[in-house]
């Protein structure tokens, strides 16, 4: 018996997808971009630094990838319609939106102030769903790629953090964990807002090596009182595969969920981090 072959299955983005990064201008974001650009992807990127955003512009074009980059504040509305103009503009459509810009900090609950809790929450939650947003109305008016797909993707970043439980780390990031989990909680219901026309997905990261984790070692390493590394070193032992995330590591996933394959995924919030945590 000859099994029939499904056109759909294809784990990476068809060449030629035009996707936008969010927070592209370092770490997670900088990878994705990348790992776009070598799947065939016309690029968007931004940041709310125009240094580091343009310096990964040139770096996707030096490789033979095509590019534009816009900086921008994704608090602002008129930013993320802004940089979702500048793909139709640039390329004709939107495929895929990656929602990646975010910030972190350590700081425990009692010392906590108002200006704190409402930046975190205005990047991580606002920027995220402003940014979803312009994304989904440009998607819903666009035909899809090819027949029988959704008009166009929506990927948030999450983090493992908006989980339950988190150890002892939840302590000192209770707003971080808030706003992440707020993020699982908007794609849950933008998911079902958009469906079947637009898919909307978000990543879980763990430990991801990047200049972000960088600096919350060696706050966290101030709040206790312990030698610089060792905070992160206890928690990388803990990560069943025996190693730290790597920002490539998310990109894979990115990739997938924006590909044909993951065209039935909807709503789902992925962990990817070696196995802290397990369900």
């Amino acid at each position: 018996m000859q099994l029939a072959h499904s056109p759909n299955i294809n784990t990476g983005a068809p060449a030629g997808t035009v996707v936008a990064v969010t927070g592209a201008g370092q770490g997670i974001g900088r990878a994705l971009a990348l790992a776009f650009a070598r799947s065939g992807a016309r690029l968007v990127v931004s940041d709310i630094n125009a240094a580091t955003c343009a310096a990964v512009c040139d770096e996707l074009r030096a490789a033979g990838g095509q590019a534009v980059s816009l900086p921008a504040d994704i608090t602002k509305a008129e930013d993320c319609e802004a940089l979702v103009a500048q793909a139709v503009q640039s390329f004709g459509r939107l495929d895929v939106m990656v929602c990646n810009a975010g910030i972190m900090q350590l700081r425990p609950l009692m010392e906590l102030g108002a200006d704190d809790w409402d930046r975190m929450l205005g990047v991580n939650v606002k920027g995220t769903f402003l940014s979803l947003q312009a994304a989904a109305r440009q998607m819903l008016k666009q035909p899809a790629p090819s027949e029988g797909r959704p008009r166009g993707k929506i990927i948030t970043m999450a983090s493992i953090a908006g989980r339950s439980g988190a150890g002892p780390i939840a302590a000192v990031i209770p707003h971080y964990r808030a706003s992440k989990a707020a993020v699982i909680s908007l794609t849950q219901s933008a998911a079902f807002t958009f469906a079947p026309q637009i898919t909307v997905n978000a990543i879980c990261p763990g430990l991801v090596e990047t200049d972000m984790w960088k600096r919350m070692d060696r706050d966290w390493t101030q709040l206790q009182g312990v030698e610089a590394g060792q905070v992160w070193q206890q928690r990388v032992a803990a990560v069943p595969m025996g190693r730290p995330q790597h920002p490539d590591d998310v990109a894979g996933l990115a990739l997938y969920l924006a590909s044909p394959a993951a065209d039935y995924l909807t709503g789902q919030s992925i962990n990817i981090d070696g196995g802290l945590m397990m369900s």
